[in-house]
């Protein structure tokens, strides 16, 4: 469904995924990454937002290097240089504005969690709703005070790694007085919605999930 793209002249490279129907009503999300790269998994949620009624844009955060390896993922994690995720990311949410017309969605899974709340929350961002899924890096911290979209979290009860973040962003939301929701999945561990990593992937949470999730972007992009 879905076809390699450049969207931005500074280099921006990802996957986009157009839906049928009335291009007028439609809304565009762009979906980050989990520290793994631009996967098969990636470019399917990218493929069932546009089944869904949304242009979707995967951006290659690591311009072409993948991986199935924990210690190399790892690696990348620490390596990515943020400063030009963001322009990636800003890139990517400009390109789905100039297409649409409208408020861009952000989605991102573990690493791309974190950076889905990190790019809401950049001054003048165009970013109308944020989806957060387990997201945690170490080396990303959030300007709350810049957030203009509401949050809708997705945590698992079983991740030491990403709830040790959810607290922080909690409090940081709810002393600013910023619209969030957030939902725990009883029974669940790091990468739920993963169907391609059977370990963990849990198939109630991960479509209890989806469906919040499809909710909470039609609700708030106008």
């Amino acid at each position: 469904m879905g076809k390699a793209i450049r969207f931005a002249e500074a280099g921006g490279e990802g996957y986009l995924s157009e839906p049928a129907g009335d291009q007028g009503a439609i809304r565009g999300v762009v979906v980050i990454q989990e520290w793994w790269g631009l996967n098969d998994h990636i470019r399917d949620v990218t493929d069932r937002f546009a089944d869904a009624g949304f242009l979707g844009l995967a951006p290659d955060l690591y311009h072409g290097v993948l991986t199935s390896s924990p210690d190399e993922a790892g690696k990348l994690l620490m390596a990515l240089q943020i400063d030009e995720a963001e322009r990636d990311l800003r890139d990517a949410v400009e390109y789905l504005r100039s297409r649409t017309g409208h408020p861009v969605g952000v989605v991102g899974f573990c690493m791309g969690g974190a950076l889905s709340l990190f790019t809401a929350c950049a001054s003048g961002s165009g970013v109308g709703a944020c989806v957060v899924y387990y997201g945690g890096h170490p080396k990303v911290t959030y300007d709350f005070d810049g957030l203009q979209a509401p949050v809708l979290g997705h945590w698992a009860e079983h991740d030491d790694f990403a709830n040790a973040s959810v607290k922080p962003i909690e409090d940081a939301l709810a002393t600013r007085g910023k619209p969030y929701e957030f939902h725990r999945y009883l029974g669940t561990r790091h990468a739920f919605f993963n169907d391609t990593r059977p370990a963990v992937y849990d198939l109630d949470a991960a479509g209890q999930s989806w469906q919040r999730t499809l909710r909470f972007l039609r609700e708030n992009l106008h």
